[in-house]
């Protein structure tokens, strides 16, 4: 997928762990970690919202487009 979210590094950055941040966002640890790892399909946008005001950053901190590289 090209949207690459940054989450581990913003997190890391703001010494923040992952079970503090599951807590405060209200959600399973496991869910937060389909999140970390890129392997979430969507995120909602109140989440979004709640990352940012929790890790005091922008959603394009967390978020980042790669487009696919072309094929010949």
């Amino acid at each position: 997928m090209p949207i690459i979210i940054n989450l581990d590094v913003v997190m890391a950055k703001r010494k923040v762990s992952s079970n503090s941040l599951a807590e405060k966002l209200d959600i399973t640890p496991a869910n937060l970690s389909i999140l970390k790892t890129g392997k979430a399909r969507a995120i909602k946008l109140s989440t979004l919202a709640k990352l940012c005001e929790i890790l005091k950053c922008q959603p394009s901190d967390l978020l980042e487009y790669k487009p696919r590289e072309e094929e010949p």
